[in-house]
């Protein structure tokens, strides 16, 4: 059993232990009528986009999120939340210092008493959810099972229910039959699917794309084939399924929560790579965190 592996399966159980978190995550994450900015790379930055929407979606106020790297100073915010796993991505800690003063700083991370700590007026610490993966899973769920929970969108008991069937049920293809893969959202499901289509790329190497639903007809359906696999996050539009087909791919779509999808995912992504004899332990030119000199 490779680390990414265990992990994965440990996820349902891992969720359930940011109930601790929830009154603190409904105090920085929520903050009803601030302007709020999430700050990411890579995983964090996809998981900031659908905590974005969450928020927006929930009335709690304007919510942007920014790739940490792009951040450019223009706009007022109220509160950054900056999430980095490990607090030591130097995109990150370098977009916290143009912070203005005044802002209130939130980070969420894995381990406390790295640089970030010093860069932010409180941590939300799911040390309990940290890895010992590069490849990151269960902390990304953990922060979106919290956000959720924090923001009154689903009971943490159903997320946990279905991230247990999303462990236990059949993988949609054969990964023999896949070298492929396109993920659609909508809404906050976006950022899942920008998420998922990363853990195929950084565990298995294989080709992997990712939109909002509705653009799949604009232009990416053209390279769909029968050795794709077009896989749905959410309340996706029923009818991209038959044009998927049309193209002669293999489609994907279940009633799981959203969540447990992206675990069912991340599933796949290891079978890949198991099938192109790749560790996803030791991924491709990657490391825990990217620390630039």
């Amino acid at each position: 059993m490779n680390n990414t592996f265990a992990e994965i399966t440990s996820q349902p159980e891992v969720w359930r232990r940011t109930a601790s978190l929830t009154a603190l995550a409904r105090q920085e994450l929520a903050a009803p009528g601030e302007r709020m900015l999430l700050l990411g790379c890579g995983t964090s930055w996809f998981v900031a986009q659908s905590i974005a929407e969450l928020r927006e979606s929930a009335g709690l106020g304007e919510t942007d999120a920014i790739c940490a790297s792009e951040y450019v100073p223009r706009r007022r915010y109220d509160r950054v939340v900056a999430i980095s796993r490990s607090g030591t991505s130097t995109e990150v800690l370098d977009a916290l210092r143009q912070v203005p003063d005044g802002t209130r700083r939130i980070a969420v991370t894995a381990v406390l008493g790295e640089p970030v700590d010093d860069l932010t007026d409180v941590q939300l610490l799911l040390d309990f959810a940290d890895e010992r993966s590069v490849v990151q899973t269960r902390f990304p769920t953990s922060v979106l099972a919290l956000a959720r929970t924090a923001y009154g969108k689903k009971d943490l008991d159903l997320i946990v229910a279905d991230g247990r069937a999303a462990l236990a049920v059949a993988l949609p293809a054969d990964p023999a039959d896949i070298d492929h893969l396109v993920f659609l959202g909508t809404g906050w499901t976006v950022g899942l699917a920008h998420e998922a289509a990363l853990k195929v790329r950084e565990a298995a190497q294989a080709y992997s794309e990712s939109y909002p639903a509705m653009d799949f007809r604009h232009g990416p359906v053209a390279v769909a084939g029968p050795r794709s696999l077009i896989w749905s996050f959410g309340d996706v539009p029923a009818e991209l399924d038959d044009v998927a087909r049309r193209a002669g791919a293999t489609v994907h779509r279940d009633d799981l929560d959203p969540i447990a999808q992206l675990v069912l995912a991340q599933r796949f992504a290891l079978a890949l790579a198991a099938h192109r004899g790749l560790d996803p332990d030791t991924p491709r030119l990657l490391t825990r965190s990217v620390v630039l000199t």
